[in-house]
């Protein structure tokens, strides 16, 4: 009897237990009835760089159409503006001064990698699947082991040979693609699936003087379009920067790409074009969804690693704390709730992507996420959601300055973190292309002070939170 009671309370216990560490596990007809979430990532996409953000010259007919039948966040934001730190930070919901994962660093750690989205995902059941660039590293190669599917290549390089005996050769963003349609043609009937789609484009091929590699079919884009000058094109805004930004990876490659107006206009229109090509494949990765009938059950998020200079301010790349260099294209279309095309003002940032998808998938957010679900604004865009955020980039590299700052609706205050003396602040609200400075305004004392310290505290409790 003794013997009897001791089992049942084990049972108990072990049922309990279950319970909390996966409150939503679940399997079968419960499983089935999860949605499918596609999570899409391109590669130095700025904000600003399709047409629902009003740009009237790019063409992205299907991002745009994924915006009116979706929500577009006008103001989404990466913590830090490097593909490396970011990408680790929006699997992780974490940002870089927490998981400490950039380039040169070690490996993401394993207690990291047990938080991302995917991992997570996996251990309830659905069958995961990434494709793409992955940059990243993680400890113990353990992205060798968290997905049913896993088809990641390196970086550069946008046309690879393929086929047997790698006879043929097709653009990077298109194979991406057709990969994405074979994985969703492919994956379990009983399960439901979630796929990261991870472009490289349109990232620059820094080894090629062209610098921007688009397919041919696109190549006749843009032809007879004069691309307006970048903002704050006057090099007054250039010599306003300190030495170490002058000097830096930023102006060097501007030098590759828009130091004449001849070259501006052809590597602006190459870049366009291959954002043209990855809108194509969505187009195509839609199309699939419809003719498989798992459209009305598929939840599409689309954003990019990190914003992008176009030639603003004499500069190029991202990296610093600039909006070009913050803010991102962000979309998230559910179809099992239709938004008519709503647009939605909320701050929103990379580290509430990974929240978001576990809410989609009715996973309890872990509490180590710093990230929030954007869910709430899904049903109500007027609900308080964020005031403000830290923006930091910390990678120990000579030629790229490291940043920290804090960016609320209205006010940006950054500094360089090396530099600490130099300091910039910007009211977004009046001044939104952050043009002058107002560090040094008598009657901004008390603003400069309250930004100081919320920037100083936001590090103190990450540092603490480790």
């Amino acid at each position: 009897m003794l013997l009897n009671n001791y089992v049942l309370v084990i049972y108990v216990c072990q049922v309990l237990i279950s319970c909390f560490l996966f409150p939503f596990n679940i399997n079968g007809k419960d499983l089935e009835q999860k949605p499918n979430i596609i999570f899409i990532l391109t590669d130095d996409q700025r904000f600003d760089a399709l047409g629902k953000a009003g740009n009237d010259i790019i063409k992205t007919p299907n991002m745009d159409q994924l915006a009116r039948e979706g929500i577009y966040f006008r103001n989404a934001f990466v913590t830090t503006p490097i593909c490396a730190a970011s990408r680790a930070s929006i699997i992780t919901g974490l940002y870089e001064r927490t998981h400490q994962f950039t380039f040169l660093t070690s490996p993401l750690a394993e207690k990291f990698v047990k938080l991302c989205y995917f991992y997570q995902l996996k251990q309830q059941g659905y069958y995961t699947g990434f494709i793409g660039k992955f940059g990243m590293a993680f400890e113990d190669q353990m992205d060798t082991t968290l997905f049913d599917y896993y088809d990641p290549y390196m970086a550069g390089f946008y046309f690879r040979l393929v086929g047997e005996g790698w006879s043929e050769h097709k653009y990077l963003t298109y194979l991406t693609g057709e990969k994405a349609i074979d994985f969703i043609k492919n994956s379990p009937e009983d399960k439901p699936f979630c796929l990261s789609i991870s472009f490289n484009a349109p990232h620059a091929e820094d080894q090629s003087p062209d610098q921007y590699i688009y397919p041919e079919d696109v190549g006749d884009l843009y032809t007879d379009i004069t691309i307006p000058p970048p903002a704050l094109n006057d090099e007054r805004y250039f010599n306003e920067q300190p030495d170490y930004v002058k000097e830096g990876l930023n102006k060097i490659r501007w030098y590759w790409r828009f130091d004449d107006p001849v070259k501006y206009q052809k590597m602006v229109k190459a870049y366009y074009r291959m954002i043209t090509a990855i809108d194509k494949v969505l187009g195509n990765i839609r199309e699939t969804l419809n003719e498989t009938g798992l459209d009305d059950n598929t939840i599409i998020i689309f954003a990019s690693d990190n914003g992008y200079f176009l030639g603003e301010r004499g500069l190029a790349g991202k990296w610093l704390m600039y909006e070009n260099s913050i803010r991102i294209p962000l979309i998230i279309y559910d179809p099992g709730n239709k938004h008519n095309g709503r647009s939605c003002d909320q701050m929103v940032l990379n580290i509430d992507i990974a929240p978001t998808i576990l809410n989609f998938a009715g996973i309890q957010v872990p509490a180590a996420m710093q990230g929030k679900s954007m869910m709430p604004l899904l049903k109500d865009e007027n609900i308080g959601f964020r005031d403000h955020f830290l923006c930091e980039h910390l990678y120990e590299l000579k030629f790229i300055p490291k940043s920290e700052g804090i960016r609320t609706v209205d006010w940006k205050y950054f500094r360089y973190i090396d530099d600490p003396d130099h300091e910039e602040l910007y009211h977004l609200g009046k001044d939104p292309l952050e043009v002058t400075n107002l560090i040094h305004e008598a009657d901004l004392r008390p603003k400069l002070e309250e930004l100081r310290k919320l920037c100083d505290g936001e590090i103190s409790g990450l540092i603490n939170a480790r």
